[in-house]
């Protein structure tokens, strides 16, 4: 007896597809939202939003994993989710660090890299050649992404506390 898949991939139109939409709105408005005059250089929000001491880079990480949730239910590929959340967690720990992990974000934008994946990998599924990923992987990819966020979490609360004892607060 033939095995029949549990569920069809279906080919999705870049054009007509609205949380495509919204994720490209959004990624947009995280990474390249402001044009420097005179230099034509984008940034985004989520370098703004970094400034904020503590909770700016929460912040921006937890936008940025929302865009590589949202594009699980695109069944993308292991390799190309492990690639989105590497890029989440090279911004989110490198942008941490004051000053330097601001100019980072404002240049790395992993979520416009992300979402750069998500477009290719719908253009080669459009033409046949992308296979999903498993459920076993994205239950791991969820646990990776609290790991990420318990350790952002952990460096900010440490950088906190060693700037009050530098202050004497």
């Amino acid at each position: 007896m033939p095995v029949t898949p549990l569920t069809t991939l279906k080919t999705v139109d870049l054009l007509e597809d609205e949380r495509l939409k919204r994720l490209n709105a959004l990624g947009h408005f995280l990474d390249n939202a402001i044009r420097i005059p005179g230099v034509g250089y984008r940034v985004g929000y989520d370098a703004v939003i970094g400034l904020i001491p503590g909770v700016g880079d929460l912040i921006g990480f937890g936008l940025s994993v929302y865009i590589v949730l949202a594009a699980t239910r695109y069944r993308l590929p292991a390799s190309t989710l492990l690639r989105m959340v590497l890029n989440v967690g090279l911004e989110t720990l490198i942008g941490t660090v004051p000053l330097v992990g601001d100019l980072f974000d404002a240049t790395y934008k992993a979520n416009a890299r992300n979402l750069d994946l998500l477009r290719a990998h719908l253009a080669a599924r459009s033409q046949g050649g992308a296979l999903p990923s498993d459920a076993r992987f994205y239950a791991g990819l969820l646990l990776a992404l609290a790991g990420v966020l318990a350790l952002a979490g952990l460096l900010i609360f440490t950088l906190v506390r060693a700037a009050q004892g530098l202050l004497g607060s």
